[in-house]
């Protein structure tokens, strides 16, 4: 049995949001260049389409999997630790450095 992962249309959407946003952004600092005097050289790798490969989000999602599992696992550990049955958003404050880390 496969166990639970997220789907790779939703990670895809979330990556074409961060994309967009991020093109956004160099567009906005490149406009503020070209109004200090620089001109652009034409169509540039950073102004085409970001896109995706299957395999690539197939491996984002479960390393998305992986990364939230641990986290849970950690911060259960420390919420049963202080005998607390729930875990607080406390406990994945106290471990999301050292997850990060890790990670």
């Amino acid at each position: 049995m496969e166990e639970p992962t997220f789907e790779p249309d939703l990670i895809h959407a979330i990556f074409k949001i961060v994309w967009s946003r991020r093109a956004l952004e160099r567009q906005m600092i490149e406009g503020a260049d070209a109004l200090d005097g620089e001109t652009g050289a034409g169509t540039s790798k950073k102004n085409r389409p970001t896109s995706a490969n299957g395999n690539a989000l197939k491996l984002s999602c479960e390393l998305l999997r992986n990364f939230i599992t641990e986290a849970v696992q950690r911060a259960a550990t420390i919420a049963e630790a202080e005998g607390v049955s729930k875990i607080e958003p406390t406990h994945l404050e106290r471990v999301l450095p050292q997850l990060l880390l890790d990670f």
